[in-house]
């Protein structure tokens, strides 16, 4: 690669605090997957039951859904950088808790839920929380989708590292040290996030009450077209194709007759996938053209899910799931750039809590719907109507933007990004 290309892919790294961050969060988000993966192991191990294995998605994910909104709102009112550090703090906890239980044999489906509902609320303050500090940490705002696209290559190289090394430490020692292993990896983030030295983020002061903010969020963001269907097809691929990650050791065990090591191979081809798509949209030099990313991406995560819940073959099935791990990054961070671009900073906390609320507080409710499915119809036929769903949703989003696009170009004008309006006459919020 030109040094001129890799300068470019890494531009945000300009600013200091975002160096700090991305190499901190590094280290904590390969123990992330780790754990993420020896839970679903542990639990399916535990009971055979692909409905635990929905209900415990569940667990982890729907205090998002129904939190996120009034996390937005507090990322709003207070300082997002202490909030932060609470979060990776509470989060250190809980993967010390589940590494003492799993460790000392006292870990069963009951303890594990509810540790699990305790993340999901940590994660309801994190995920917004951390998504509009970016815009902290990156002191060139031209650096924003860079640093976005950055982040999800952060968490996705993770997430090609993670499962692999949890595969052969699951077979090696156990998921108690997998845990363990977590539990330490936060105090480099915890670190990264000490070690920065930020300029006081002006907080509006305002004497609306809560619940109006709150409502003045929700307005804001679905009275506004492109947000709302942005946010709209990403509940809805995030309810149909996100299953796919508890279904899959299922596959593993009753379909390509597997072991734990299989499973991470297979979580790591995703993450390979998604990591090539994290890369491609860091080298992207303006937010032009997200639209069209956006639009085609889940189609690219239908065909994915389809042809998976089709194979039979471990190698095969290893080959398929990097398409799935790119479909699902390419709209995720091209959907997080294009709203971080558009939205106003003081109602960025809530709208990126909705979007928080599309992405993960909807996984919950498709995990269950998923795990439910897969035990009347069979976790392939699940996975394949989840990918009609995603292809269909594809397709409707593509037709709207011609209708979206007059809604842009007055805020691109405004931010520079284009140079000027082709009419005078577009509507703006």
């Amino acid at each position: 690669m030109k040094p001129e290309k890799l300068t470019a892919i890494f531009r945000s790294f300009e600013s200091r605090n975002f160096q700090l961050f991305f190499f901190g969060q590094g280290i904590s988000l390969i123990g992330t997957w780790i754990t993420q993966v020896a839970t679903i192991w542990l639990v399916y191990r535990l009971t055979h039951s692909v409905l635990l294995l929905g209900l415990v998605g569940f667990a982890s994910q729907f205090p998002s859904f129904f939190m996120s909104p009034f996390a937005g709102l507090f990322v709003d009112r207070y300082n997002r950088h202490r909030i932060l550090i609470i979060t990776q703090v509470l989060s250190m906890v809980q993967s010390l808790a589940l590494a003492a239980l799993a460790l000392t044999g006292k870990a069963d489906i009951f303890t594990i839920i509810i540790l699990s509902i305790f993340q999901g609320l940590v994660n309801a303050f994190d995920v917004p929380a951390r998504q509009s500090f970016v815009m902290e940490m990156v002191e060139k705002k031209e650096h924003l989708g860079n640093a976005i696209a950055l982040n999800s290559s952060l968490f996705n190289g993770a997430r090609l590292i993670g499962p692999a090394i949890a595969g052969l430490l699951l077979a090696a020692v156990g998921e108690g040290i997998c845990f363990l292993i977590d539990g330490v990896s936060y105090i480099a983030v915890i670190y990264s996030l000490l070690a920065m030295h930020l300029k006081p983020r002006k907080i509006y002061p305002t004497n609306t009450r809560p619940l109006q903010q709150l409502k003045d969020g929700f307005v804001y963001a679905f009275g506004f077209p492109p947000i709302r269907s942005i946010l709209l097809l990403l509940a809805l691929v995030s309810f149909a194709a996100m299953p796919y990650t508890i279904l899959v050791p299922v596959f593993v065990t009753d379909i390509l007759k597997g072991n734990s090591q299989t499973l991470g191979f297979l979580m790591a081809g995703s993450g390979l996938g998604a990591f090539a798509g994290a890369i491609y949209l860091s080298s992207r030099q303006t937010v032009r053209g997200l639209g069209k990313i956006i639009a085609l991406a889940p189609a690219l995560l239908g065909i994915g899910l389809i042809a998976f819940s089709l194979s039979r073959n471990f190698w095969i099935s290893f080959l398929i799931m990097p398409i799935i791990g790119c479909g699902m990054i390419l709209q995720v961070a091209s959907s997080n750039t294009f709203l971080q671009t558009i939205v106003e900073d003081d109602k960025r906390g809530r709208v990126m809590s909705l979007f928080t609320m599309s992405f993960m507080g909807t996984v919950p409710l498709g995990n269950l719907a998923g795990g439910t499915l897969a035990n009347y119809i069979g976790a392939p036929n699940t996975l394949i109507l989840g990918g009609i769903c995603c292809i269909a949703g594809s397709f409707v989003f593509y037709k709207q933007l011609p209708t979206l696009k007059p809604f842009i170009v007055p805020i691109y004008t405004n931010l520079g990004i284009i140079s000027e309006l082709p009419s005078t006459d577009l509507p703006t919020r």
